[in-house]
């Protein structure tokens, strides 16, 4: 949200060029990140409190900067300039907007740039490590702080890359980041630390809410989806390709 909202206003008020005005978005959007994680997330891991307070602390912080926005920008929604020409792209019978289809190769390409850095870097490597153990990976010389405030920056940037691609289709409004609570049922039902996982949830999600919509209400979707991330947590906790990982009393 925040990130949508640093692009349409660099565009809007600032005249930056939109290039620009989306470099500085990712950018800003992954400082905030890491500011968050700061003064939230860092203290939390710091007394070693359950990992639940870390869930809590991300829906008050969510709650906070929605209200910020409402205060700063406004409640109206905001529409981007258009930067892309409207139009359809014609595959069989099938007719698919020009900036959907740049949506996907963009995340197309994110896709495969987080699985390279994941697995092929040794940032992927330590990254793995701590998240597996902190304290282990501590002792092997791994700077746990640091690679944590580097994944919230990552985090933060590629939200706000989501962000900008989801105003630029729909528009801007403070509620914008809610939609990330269906990301996360997304990673609860492929696997949380799968990315793999997370696309096959996301994509899992995408349909049933689809033929829902189509097929039986579409005031039924959003319960059917809490309905299904319920029933995934009681009988499969680690999802379809998540890793059986328990936290150490």
């Amino acid at each position: 949200m925040l990130g949508a909202y640093i692009a349409i206003l660099s565009v809007t008020s600032l005249q930056m060029p939109f290039i620009f005005a989306v470099i500085l978005a990712i950018v800003g959007a992954g400082l905030i990140s890491v500011f968050n994680e700061k003064i939230a997330y860092k203290r939390i891991r710091d007394n070693n409190s359950p990992t639940m307070f870390l869930m809590i602390a991300a829906m008050g912080l969510s709650t906070t900067f929605q209200n910020m926005a409402i205060v700063v920008f406004g409640p109206k929604f905001k529409m981007f300039p258009q930067v892309l020409p409207v139009g359809a792209v014609k595959i069989g019978s099938l007719s698919v907007g020009l900036l959907d289809l740049v949506s996907l190769a963009i995340a197309i390409i994110v896709i495969i740039g987080l699985e390279y850095l994941i697995t092929k870097t040794k940032f992927g490597l330590a990254v793995k490590a701590a998240s597996s153990n902190m304290g282990t990976a501590s002792l092997l010389g791994i700077n746990v702080d640091k690679y944590i405030m580097l994944v919230f920056f990552l985090a933060g940037s590629l939200a706000g890359i989501s962000g900008i691609l989801y105003g630029m289709k729909y528009t801007v409004y403070p509620q914008l980041g809610n939609v990330a609570l269906k990301a996360f049922i997304a990673s609860v039902f492929g696997g949380l630390g799968s990315v793999q996982g997370a696309i096959i949830g996301a994509m899992g999600i995408g349909v049933l809410e689809t033929l829902v919509s189509a097929y039986i209400h579409s005031g039924l979707r959003d319960l059917i989806t809490f309905i299904l991330l319920i029933a995934i947590l009681l009988v499969r906790p680690t999802g379809l390709m998540g890793k059986d990982i328990q936290d150490k009393a």
